[in-house]
């Protein structure tokens, strides 16, 4: 399963974030694979593909990161396979 996972800095503060990334890597448990990301020009927030079994394990890799982003998640496909169900 594809998920957008839209990433809020607290504060519009990416310091934290970008520290703990650079001490402890993405963190992600097993199961969850990082697909890319994109961060907006002023460093407010992060938009990441994210691949996974479950939303669980998405679950667990949020919890990680909670106290220092807000994040929005949403299901997402691919253009292709959303091609593949229009008829």
């Amino acid at each position: 399963m594809l998920f957008l996972v839209i990433e809020r800095f607290r504060g519009s503060n990416p310091t934290p974030v970008y520290r703990r990334f650079r001490e402890s890597g993405r963190m992600m448990p097993p199961g969850v694979a990082y697909v890319g990301s994109w961060v907006t020009a002023d460093l407010a927030s992060c938009y990441q593909v994210m691949d996974c079994d479950t939303r669980a394990a998405l679950d667990e890799w949020i919890g990680r990161w909670s106290d220092l982003v807000d994040f929005e998640v949403v299901s997402v496909i691919t253009s292709a396979e959303a091609a593949s169900r229009v008829p």
